[in-house]
């Protein structure tokens, strides 16, 4: 068995979640899911809350590609609902909408720690397998290993840019 495809995949994910973790620092329970008033101007732009959220629901669809049991790690409905890729990120200065920070962010780095290790040891063969998800998923990453390198690479980084943008917004800094 070789596993070349997704140890790569895997090195990818690994500097997301390391990224990840930087990122999280001096966020507190307060702003997590607050929108970024710089200047006292509110700035409509995905939240920590909203961003690792959404990245959270797309870790058992990785595990579940690569033949995994993604039941421990996926998410409720609830959670589902307010963090689909249709889903729109809203200030919550009562925190009623979104779950607590600590929940949103135990599920992202449970979900991403089970899907590293499944791609690290998932055979090359399983990676050169068809998309079978169908319509633009597959048109734009026909092999299991090309939508894996999306959701666990592009998809992760892509979102982690816009928490370091808000971060900087609220005056935290780079990370």
């Amino acid at each position: 068995m070789q596993v070349v495809i997704g140890n790569a995949i895997a090195d990818s994910l690994q500097l997301g979640l390391n990224n990840a973790t930087r990122l999280l620092a001096g966020v507190n329970a307060s702003q997590f899911a607050r929108w970024a008033a710089p200047g006292g101007e509110v700035v409509q732009s995905n939240h920590g809350a909203f961003v690792f959220g959404h990245l959270s629901i797309y870790s058992p669809t990785i595990v579940n590609h690569l033949g995994g049991d993604a039941a421990a790690i996926s998410p409720s409905e609830r959670f589902r609902l307010a963090f689909s890729k249709d889903a729109q990120c809203v200030d919550d200065p009562s925190g009623t909408i979104y779950p607590p920070q600590d929940e949103i962010v135990e599920r992202f780095f449970s979900g991403y720690q089970a899907a590293l290790a499944m791609l690290r040891s998932a055979d090359d063969e399983l990676m050169r397998q068809p998309n079978l998800a169908g319509g633009r998923s597959t048109e734009l990453f026909p092999t299991i290993g090309s939508v894996l390198g999306f959701y666990a690479g592009g998809h992760v980084m892509m979102h982690l840019g816009q928490m370091s943008a808000w971060r900087r917004m609220l005056g935290l800094g780079a990370a």
